[in-house]
């Protein structure tokens, strides 16, 4: 099997002058999409990468729409807490299978028939689930949400660097991260807003006219930008990517849940993925050496992806822990309403929303450090702050807390995602897209098992020695922002070490 390299010489990567006849027996380049001077793209890019955005946040939103719903989901249909935690799990499950194989969707096919493929999915599984009788269809059409929310997010990042010169990427980035942190964030806002004077279906109803409008103006405008390669798919690869990255993502969710009393110990599937792992790792280092990997590892030769992805992987630690843990402190502690636990999150979900443009332009500027250093260190005395709440502590707090670690991160997301891919060569866009989804989604489903199991122990410990219910899960959420607290020191470490990428100080090349 062949396959398409980069440019390896200077020659290769110059445009054609304009009077230039192509040599004969060769085949003309494709026309040129040019930028400005100030890196200003063209209207046709700016409309794809729009849909793209739009599309991305619309079905990044529906992550972590269900969390507030299950206690209403547990009375109307008969269910237990742990089954109804199913809906969050196995969408993260089929996230975690379907991610590492966009590195190849997105080689192999077009931007257009991607797009159209993954917007249907989701459009369709909303409509399962918005239909749903019961239980078990609602679960099936999670599932169809996920793989094409699965697609979407590496699609738009691939997309994005592809379209956009390096002196430009930190703009658009700024509105990708709105994407990747708001989103999930503002999630449990607005499912508690509609539950609160409507059916749990209309979760689904309101979502479904947004994603067939977006379906319907990509099925019209969206263009073809990329230059997809004949490739093969190699089956074993996809086998132990669902055996590593799923066994991973729900060992972590049964660790979270782990005091629901699940018939499956979270050790055995965490076992499995694993071993899965290293067998996929083994398998992809033979096969990138002709190119015919399932998710190219050669991504990880750069430090700066590295090191960024690390540091990416802690703050999504951090990101989704503090969503899971907030409402529960804010409702069961505090005793205040869903509602109210959904609102207090929507301040900080504004100001990641209304930093993103601004924290990117800064990264044009002036470079990732400048933006990072003070992120981690703002998010990381959070963090320690928190480890002081107890059962009296006032609301206004928590939602200052909130806000200042929203900030935190909206300045760290940015640079560590333009970072992180600005670092990749160029034929390798779609596997570090790839390799960035796969690690949110772990990410998350460690934080959000970290953070429940440690605070699990420590409040059951507690309310063994008979402290007061409130006090005891006070008690389990300061212990849970601590053990946060120590593994940020990480991410604040890291940021000090993550540097611009050496293609941000040349020309951009034309893109065919």
């Amino acid at each position: 099997m062949t396959s398409q390299s980069p440019p390896s010489r200077v020659s290769d990567a110059l445009p054609t002058p304009p009077d230039t006849p192509p040599a004969a027996g060769t085949p003309a380049p494709a026309p040129s999409r040019s930028t400005g001077v100030d890196g200003a793209l063209p209207a046709r890019d700016k409309l794809v990468i729009t849909l793209l955005l739009i599309s991305a946040f619309v079905v990044i939103l529906n992550e972590t729409i269900m969390g507030v719903a299950i206690p209403r989901l547990v009375e109307d249909l008969g269910i237990t807490v742990g089954a109804g935690q199913w809906l969050s799990t196995a969408f993260m499950l089929t996230m975690a299978v379907v991610i590492p194989v966009t590195g190849f969707l997105l080689q192999r096919y077009n931007t257009r028939p991607v797009f159209m493929a993954a917007m249907g999915l989701f459009s369709l599984g909303t409509l399962i689930a918005a239909m749903a009788p019961g239980f078990g269809v609602l679960v099936v059409g999670r599932v169809v949400q996920a793989t094409g929310t699965a697609i979407m997010m590496p699609l738009l990042m691939t997309t994005v660097m592809t379209l956009v010169p390096p002196m430009s990427r930190g703009k658009i980035m700024g509105n990708i991260s709105i994407v990747i942190s708001v989103a999930p964030a503002l999630g449990p806002t607005i499912s508690g807003a509609i539950l609160s004077v409507l059916d749990w279906r209309w979760m689904f109803w309101l979502v479904l006219p947004i994603s067939l409008a977006a379906l319907a103006v990509g099925s019209a405008k969206m263009q073809n930008v990329t230059d997809p390669r004949r490739s093969a798919i190699d089956v074993p690869s996809v086998v132990l990517s669902a055996v590593a990255f799923g066994g991973a993502i729900y060992g972590l969710s049964q660790l979270g849940e782990a005091s629901t009393g699940s018939a499956v110990p979270a050790w055995l599937p965490l076992v499995a993925g694993v071993v899965g792992l290293a067998a996929f790792i083994s398998r992809q280092l033979v096969l990138q050496r002709r190119d015919a990997a399932l998710l190219d590892l050669r991504v990880f030769a750069s430090r700066n992806f590295t090191v960024s992805i690390v540091a990416i992987a802690i703050s999504m630690m951090a990101l989704f822990g503090t969503i899971i843990l907030i409402p529960i402190y804010v409702q069961t502690v505090l005793g205040m309403d869903p509602l109210v636990s959904g609102l207090l999150l929507l301040p900080g979900g504004l100001a990641m929303g209304l930093l993103g443009p601004v924290v990117g332009r800064i990264y044009d500027r002036r470079g990732p450090r400048v933006l990072l250093v003070p992120g981690a260190l703002l998010v990381s005395g959070v963090f320690w702050s928190m480890t002081r709440v107890t059962e009296t502590t006032p609301v206004w707090l928590v939602l200052v807390a909130h806000v200042l670690l929203s900030v935190g991160l909206a300045l760290m997301f940015t640079p560590l995602l333009t970072s992180a891919l600005g670092s990749v060569k160029p034929h390798l866009y779609s596997h570090g897209s790839a390799v960035f989804g796969t690690a949110q989604q772990l990410a998350g489903a460690a934080g959000t098992a970290l953070f429940i199991s440690v605070m699990t122990i420590r409040s059951t410990s507690l309310a063994g020695t008979g402290v007061a219910a409130e006090a005891a899960l006070a008690g389990g959420i300061r212990a849970a922002f601590l053990y946060g607290a120590i593994i940020f020191l990480l991410a604040v470490v890291a940021s000090f070490f993550v540097r611009a990428p050496e293609e941000n100080g040349s020309a951009p090349v034309p893109v065919h």
